[in-house]
């Protein structure tokens, strides 16, 4: 059965501006009727690394924030700390950022909190379906959200080919322990040449997995490790770095897993809703956000992330290309425009093993708002 994908090309007028366009959206989705008065509910997004410019733009977030706080509940903006180091890497800058990018409580009327902690140590396990894990670890406030809805920017990336609603659940709601499992799960990779023998990584493994060895250089015992990735945060020498090269397809699969996990967990529906706009080759996380490699297509939403990744992708690929762009010359609308950008990537496989995983389903029906 084809799942409704509530669809709006952006057209707008003097008697339909935005914020009109935008409710009626949600009410075409019944959001409201999910919605419970005293509602803890998550807005799970994406902040947006420094020097993009991608990220969904916070007053577009406004009208979708004033709608739930209408209907009784109270919206928190959330995401969980990366996995890399970078402006994100825990609570203190992340929440930085967040502010620096115009994500202000006294504006929007929802504060940010970052949903697995100071240093990603507020974690949930939760049981995981698939081949690849016996349990996910979930930002802890995430699990926690009576109500969860989900904000994308519909992009490229490197590794997954796409990123929409399921890379937003999977990745986005995993603390840097599950993100680890999802990039490779076999602990850090040593570089001994650039360890500078300051003993920080020692000092904040748990487990005991990381010593210095008598020249003063870190080391590994694999047996011990347990992929949590916070070693990974106080290393600035390059001495500990992720191995990113897990084949693509585990990659992909991991990260639907830990999406069903998230989903399959919650005690209600999650709401999903993507931007197609200022569609990049590349991720958020990238520091810079490269050319359009498509026109701005429109506001997608859906109870269903699988046919919402499905319809946002269709769009994308039937759109008319644009140049100059990181697309290669000659490509043509209909064509897998990330697949040309991405070649060594076959997105669509993450949303077939989504599918099989019981999250949602690829058939859909646009219903224009």
């Amino acid at each position: 059965m084809a799942e409704p994908v509530y669809f709006w090309n952006l057209r707008a007028s003097r008697k339909a501006p935005y914020e009109a366009k935008v409710k009626r959206l949600l009410k075409l989705a019944g959001l409201g009727a999910e919605l419970r008065s005293g509602d803890l509910a998550a807005i799970k997004l994406h902040f947006g690394e420094g020097g993009g410019t991608g990220h969904v733009r916070p007053l577009q977030l406004a009208p979708i924030l004033a709608f739930v706080r209408k209907c009784g509940a109270r919206p928190f903006l959330t995401d969980t700390n990366t996995l890399y180091v970078g402006q994100r890497g825990e609570s203190v800058s992340h929440g930085l950022q967040a502010a620096a990018h115009g994500y202000d409580p006294n504006v929007l009327g929802a504060p940010v909190i970052i949903a697995d902690g100071l240093k990603s140590g507020n974690e949930r396990a939760v049981p995981c379906p698939g081949r690849h894990f016996e349990f996910a670890y979930l930002g802890g406030d995430i699990v926690d959200a009576d109500m969860m809805v989900t904000i994308s920017h519909f992009k490229g990336h490197d590794l997954a080919g796409f990123g929409g609603a399921i890379k937003n659940v999977g990745m986005g709601c995993a603390t840097r322990k599950g993100k680890m499992q999802q990039h490779c799960g076999l602990g850090p990779t040593i570089h001994p040449e650039h360890c500078t023998g300051c003993g920080n990584c020692v000092e904040v493994c748990s487990h005991g997995a990381l010593t210095l060895d008598p020249s003063g250089k870190v080391t590994i015992d694999r047996d011990k490790c347990a992929g949590c990735a916070a070693c990974f945060l106080v290393c600035r020498a390059g001495g500990l770095e992720v191995d990113w090269r897990v084949d693509v397809n585990t990659f992909l699969e991991r990260m639907a897993e830990y999406a069903a996990a998230a989903l399959l967990t919650r005690p209600r529906r999650t709401f999903h809703m993507s931007f197609i706009q200022q569609v990049s080759p590349g991720c958020d996380c990238t520091g810079f956000s490269d050319a359009p490699i498509c026109p701005d297509l429109g506001l997608l939403a859906s109870w269903d992330p699988v046919a919402l990744d499905q319809a946002c992708l269709d769009l994308v690929n039937q759109a008319q290309p644009l140049f100059p762009s990181a697309l290669p010359e000659g490509i043509v609308p209909g064509q897998d425009k990330f697949e040309a950008i991405h070649g060594h990537v076959r997105g669509v496989h993450l949303l077939e093993y989504a599918a099989s995983l019981g999250i949602g389903s690829r058939e859909y029906a646009l219903q224009p708002v």
